[in-house]
């Protein structure tokens, strides 16, 4: 018997706080030490699904969608589709007031499965092919992105009725990791580009978009990235006497994965992208256009919690400790993890955390503070893990892990666990 047992009082102020910068800000210790989320136990949901899931909280998904509508209340908010694209969260996030931006024919079907308006949804990709564009054309989406030549060509052909267009560009601005696609902002291909858009009777060029790259954190670079913009919108304008009024800056929104990490700051990302806007304008003597971002990670990834449960624990050739689990990573990079079943009482020691196939290459988290005696069975939670691929998906033949939301002490199954017989389907017969 522990003087937890004896003194019950003591429990709140043995157990310690979860770090709201990167657990869901739902995330509790109940009365027993567990960990929970959405009102539901991690530990009962790694019982009742198996692990490796994803569990999704549904309140935190909504409440970052109501953060960007009070911080932007001039701004169109458009939820990057490819960051997590499930009917339910398609529907969470237009619910919420944003649109949807896909980036293929498969997150197109699945967005118009969940009865999103197809003139809120925007097609973004880098060449899309033909049958992109024409189902994009035949559902009769909002916008298309384009951002080479042959697309320009391809939707002129398919256009049956007058198609808003919006040019992909690269402003130029040096990002780490950015992105290579984009007309070059100003130069001879990108003139070319729309002048081939204007020519087209059936496509309307309504605007400009860009996308700098992914875990931003300096919101000076979205600043920069509208004001070159709005002086090539100005210069379109005087050239060919088509005013753009639509700016698109994309996302790209830093999201931290372990404690100390960085996140973007909204809040001086808003006044910001205003004065970057002001000024814009006024320097160029261009009507104010409307703008545009595409947050994705930064909607769906602090809402995303990944169970996983511990298969063996052991000692490595540095001597430190390694915590082998029954997943992958995700490609989330290196976070953090927490044993999900019982509290954190008692020795502690550093470990690494690592997928039972280790030729994958990468750490699921690493420095992370476990028991010193924690044993096969248990479960580990690793925060931050809402966005993009499924851990482990397709490699070695494992199959994606189910997602789950939680919301308000109940649990919904959103997508079940890819099975080897639904692999074996994709073969062909020999």
């Amino acid at each position: 018997m522990t003087l937890l047992d004896i003194f019950p009082s003591l429990r709140a102020s043995a157990v310690p706080r979860l770090d709201p910068t990167v657990w869901p800000t739902d995330t509790h210790y109940d009365g027993d030490g567990r960990v929970t989320l959405g009102g539901v136990a991690l530990h009962d949901i790694a019982d009742q699904y198996g692990t490796p899931v994803r569990v999704l909280d549904e309140t935190e998904v909504r409440r970052r969608c109501r953060v960007y509508r009070e911080l932007f209340p001039d701004t169109e908010i458009v939820y990057a589709g490819t960051a997590l694209m499930l009917r339910a969260v398609a529907r969470w996030v237009t619910e919420e007031g944003l649109a949807v931006q896909v980036g293929s024919a498969g997150e197109l079907e699945v967005a118009l499965a969940a009865g999103i308006d197809p003139h809120r949804i925007i097609l973004q990709g880098n060449g899309t092919p033909f049958d992109e564009l024409r189902a994009a054309v035949t559902a009769g989406i909002g916008r298309i992105v384009v951002s080479s030549l042959t697309e320009i060509t391809l939707l002129a052909s398919l256009a049956t009725r007058r198609q808003q267009v919006l040019l992909r560009v690269a402003p130029g601005i040096e990002v780490p990791g950015g992105s290579r696609f984009g007309f070059p902002l100003g130069g001879d291909s990108c003139a070319a580009a729309v002048a081939r858009i204007i020519a087209q009777p059936k496509l309307i060029l309504s605007g400009l978009h860009c996308h700098l790259g992914a875990q931003i954190r300096d919101p000076d670079l979205y600043a920069e990235a509208i004001r070159r913009m709005i002086g090539v919108m100005a210069r379109i304008h005087t050239e060919h006497a088509v005013l753009l009024t639509h700016l698109d800056i994309g996302g790209g929104h830093a999201v931290a994965a372990r404690s100390g990490g960085a996140d973007i700051d909204l809040r001086e990302l808003a006044d910001i992208l205003d004065d970057a806007l002001d000024a814009g304008c006024a320097r160029h003597h261009f009507p104010r256009p409307v703008l545009t971002m595409e947050p994705g990670r930064a909607i769906v990834a602090r809402a995303g919690v990944t169970l996983y449960r511990v298969l063996a624990v052991t000692e490595v050739g540095n001597g430190g400790t390694c915590v082998i689990v029954d997943g992958d990573s995700a490609g989330h990079g290196v976070g953090t993890a927490l044993v999900v079943n019982r509290h954190p009482a008692g020795p502690q020691l550093a470990a690494s955390v690592v997928g039972r196939h280790g030729a994958a290459g990468e750490l699921i988290a690493d420095e992370v503070r476990i028991p010193a005696d924690l044993r096969a069975g248990e479960v580990l939670a690793v925060p931050c893990t809402g966005a993009y691929h499924p851990c482990g998906a397709g490699y070695r033949a494992g199959g994606s892990p189910p997602v789950v939301a939680v919301a308000h002490g109940r649990t919904d199954l959103l997508l079940r666990r890819e099975t080897t017989a639904d692999l074996l389907t994709r073969e062909s017969a020999q």
